[in-house]
């Protein structure tokens, strides 16, 4: 029959059903039939040929047929499974079941009376098949999961058969070790399989089920409470499914050891049409759902033990039930890690391979659901996190979440990245290690829209921050805290920093202690507490290579005075905030003496208008996103607790900030202190008070800067009138062989705010990864034009 007729066919079905008003047997399988048994329709005609209006009508006027079709091609599914799928005819009707069910099931999700429906039994469909109790059937979601996960091993469907004839010996689907088919070489499997590419068509066509099957979690609003677990995940990661593991794997290893470049040759990708891509994000995107997990709730699913022979550690505690975390956190071998870190550099590093090969590889469009997967591995595995930190293959992975930030800076549709690159290094920057990696020379010349320099990873981190922070979009402002934060974790660490970067810090400090900024919202003044924190970290602990940064403060002395000198009275305060109607540019850019950029780069761009993009739940604040740990003399760190901390002056962000998006974080300040301190205007704006700028400029943390100053500023002064020199070489050869031993306040000790797992980032990660699912899936467009709740749909 021609494809055409069969679109016919299969529409002539489509109709029937949304006219007829009478329910239909679900015996009457020469009706049922017309939808999957003799019909060809790829998953784009069966989208086309089944308008999101005629589900609704089903929905509301005959919802027993809408059931009896649900039930009728999970029993096919189910069918397939059981017989192993030998034939075309076979292998038709379980893609076509399988299709049908990927339209229709967010139809069912977005309709709360019918979100029981798929836990609900049926009726004669006993877990054994026969006429027993309906006391053991199985909910249909099971069952339908249960197809699918055996359907996903399936020889010669979605499997290569490891029987040499085809005569009569048909694998038994249910005697089959799934273990042996996994789909890929890479952890805890050798062998690499011949690519087959109509099997990687029908695993995608099976995962895009699975991924719809789980996409229940965005028909229902974001919440705070955690135990709402997603029941289809949390079927499917269980013991109830006999093939977790070696999907898990498979998934896993189908994603890390992609090559867009087409085994190892440039443009080979042109030659042939790739058919792994498609595959390999549908296997990213099922794997992230998957690990959605809130590991603040439970006991950390990172288990330590002896290394075993296995892939998986066999150390007690078993971990988390959802055995996708479970076994992501129990991965220990260093040759998997090195897989996996290979992997996943590789694959963020390709659209960085673009702009200086152009077209050498295929662009690939996953890298959110990679930067997803990499935070899971760190959160979930501590040991992976520590072996990402032991070399310099961290490197591999900060320069393409550098690029993608300064990238995406200036676009309102990409603020999610932003945040996930953020947090990512947020995490990264809790270890030692990372300060230390970050003394790397920096040679790699990905053309970037920032300055030219020459340094170590570390100005790039620096001159790229300040870059977001003075030309990125406003509503990155609630990030500021988090790159700061980054900024003074690894400030201990860095060794000499260029005078690009040095420059940068000190142009972020001026614009951040102008009265204006200080006094124009609550907790405007943290932003110079941290910057303040990192020169006191370089000057104690890093003075001997840092004379770039030396200089560039003398050179700057007196914004360190203005800070000293700050007014407090009121009539000051009002002075200050004047001058704010005038300037409305919320950062200065000028004098930040920026320089020409990068051969090759273009300029960050904002989104195009119309550009799609989701809403975002608000990210916990500072506080509440990190703890805060003292490095001792020996290296270790002991996390302080709150009580031995003296609070940030007056609490935390006011629950909202300009733009609409919020400043989250409740304050740490009981209300009283606060309203005591600044008084509330008629408007019910905040409005600053002397006491208030009194109770945080006396804890200004000043003194080693002004030691410093008062020591070198009449030396650097005297060797200029002594050889009347202007030349600023001959003064940093100077800073370079002083040395302040003996004269500088004694060394506070060194804090670090390391991230902790908490159930607001696990909300925000929930929102983000199924807002880029959702945008990402329009061919065909599961999710487009139904009711989600979990976020909002908005146009540029």
């Amino acid at each position: 029959m021609g494809s055409a007729d069969s679109k016919l066919n299969f529409r002539k079905a489509v109709i029937q059903l949304t006219t007829k008003t009478q329910p239909v047997e679900a015996t009457d399988d020469a009706f049922w039939d017309q939808f999957w048994a003799d019909t060809a329709t790829s998953v784009q005609d069966v989208f086309a040929l089944v308008p999101a209006a005629e589900i609704r009508a089903v929905r509301e006027e005959s919802p027993s047929n809408l059931a009896t079709l649900c039930y009728k091609a999970v029993e096919k599914l189910v069918q397939g499974a059981e017989s192993g799928c030998h034939t075309e005819k076979e292998r038709q009707i379980v893609l076509n079941c399988c299709r049908l069910l990927t339209r229709i099931l967010p139809y069912i999700f977005e309709d709360p009376d019918w979100r029981g429906f798929f836990w609900s039994t049926v009726p004669g469909a006993g877990r054994g098949g026969g006429d027993e109790d309906d006391e053991n059937a199985r909910p249909l979601a099971e069952s339908l999961l249960l197809a699918v996960a055996d359907l996903l091993f399936c020889p010669d469907f979605t499997v290569q058969s490891h029987r040499k004839s085809t005569v009569d010996t048909a694998e038994d689907i249910h005697s089959i070790d799934s273990c042996e088919y996994i789909w890929e070489a890479g952890v805890g499997f050798a062998h690499s399989p011949q690519p087959n590419y109509i099997h990687d068509l029908n695993r995608t066509e099976l995962l895009k089920l699975l991924l719809t099957c789980f996409s229940e979690a965005m028909y229902l609003p974001p919440s705070s409470d955690s135990s709402n677990a997603n029941p289809w995940v949390q079927f499917f990661c269980s013991t109830e499914n006999r093939h977790a593991l070696p999907l898990f794997t498979s998934l896993l290893n189908i994603v890390c050891a992609y090559d867009p470049v087409g085994y190892g040759i440039p443009y080979n990708h042109l030659l042939f049409s790739d058919y792994r891509e498609p595959l390999v994000e549908e296997a990213a995107q099922v794997l992230i759902v998957t690990l959605d997990y809130d590991s603040s709730t439970s006991s950390s699913p990172t288990v330590d033990g002896t290394t075993t022979g296995t892939a998986m550690d066999d150390v007690d505690p078993p971990g988390p039930d959802n055995l996708f975390v479970n076994y992501l956190s129990r991965i220990h071998r260093e040759e998997d890690f090195q897989f996996i870190l290979k992997g996943v550099a590789r694959l963020l590093s390709n659209p960085l391979v673009q702009t200086y090969l152009p077209n050498s590889a295929k662009k690939i469009q996953f890298h959110q659901e990679l930067l997803v997967l990499f935070w899971k591995l760190c959160d979930f595995n501590k040991k992976f996190l520590f072996f990402v930190l032991k070399s310099s293959d961290v490197l591999d992975i900060l320069v393409p979440i550098l690029y993608f930030l300064n990238d995406a800076r200036a676009d309102q549709s990409r603020v999610g990245l932003m945040h996930i690159g953020v947090f990512i290094l947020l995490l990264l920057s809790g270890e030692r290690n990372f300060g230390v990696r970050l003394n790397k020379p920096y040679s790699v010349r990905v053309p970037m829209d920032i300055p030219v320099f020459t340094g170590t990873h570390a100005d790039l981190l620096i001159i790229v921050f300040h870059k977001i922070i003075t030309s990125g979009h406003q509503r990155l402002q609630p990030l500021f805290d988090c790159l700061l934060t980054i900024v003074v974790n690894v400030s201990p660490y860095l060794k000499s920093l260029s005078m690009v970067a040095a420059n940068k810090l000190l142009h972020l400090l001026e614009a951040f202690s102008t009265t204006w900024f200080l006094f124009s919202a609550v907790q405007n003044h943290h932003l110079v507490f941290f910057l303040l924190e990192v020169f006191n970290n370089i000057i104690q602990y890093q003075f001997d290579g840092n004379s770039n940064l030396v200089y560039a403060v003398i050179r700057k002395r007196n914004v360190f005075h203005q800070l000293a000198n700050l007014p407090t009275d009121s009539q000051s305060i009002q002075k200050g905030l004047q001058r704010k109607k005038k300037t409305p540019e919320p950062i200065s850019r000028t004098n930040s003496q920026d320089g020409v950029s990068m051969e090759g780069s273009r300029p960050a761009a904002p989104a195009e208008p119309g550009t799609l993009k989701t809403s975002l739940v608000a990210t916990p604040g500072i506080d509440k996103l990190t703890e805060k740990s003292q490095v001792s003399e020996d290296g270790t760190m002991r996390s302080l607790e709150p009580e031995s901390l003296q609070p940030l002056p007056e609490g935390n962000p006011p629950s909202a900030v300009n733009d609409g998006e919020p400043w989250s974080g409740e304050a740490s300040q009981p209300r009283r202190d606060r309203r005591r301190l600044s008084s509330a205007s008629s408007s019910g704006q905040w409005t600053p008070t002397p006491d208030w700028v009194m109770s945080w400029k006396s804890k200004l943390p000043l003194q080693t800067i002004m030691r410093l100053l008062q020591v070198l500023v009449p030396q650097v002064e005297k060797i200029c009138i002594d050889k009347g020199l202007t030349d600023e070489s001959e003064i940093l050869k100077f800073l370079q062989h002083g040395t302040l031993v003996g004269l500088l306040p004694v060394p506070h000790p060194i804090l670090i705010r390391k991230y902790q797992a908490n159930s607001g980032t696990a909300m925000w990660f929930r929102t983000y990864m199924w807002g880029v699912i959702y945008l990402r899936n329009v061919d065909p467009p599961i999710w487009y034009d139904t009711d989600v709740k979990l976020f909002e749909i908005q146009r540029v």
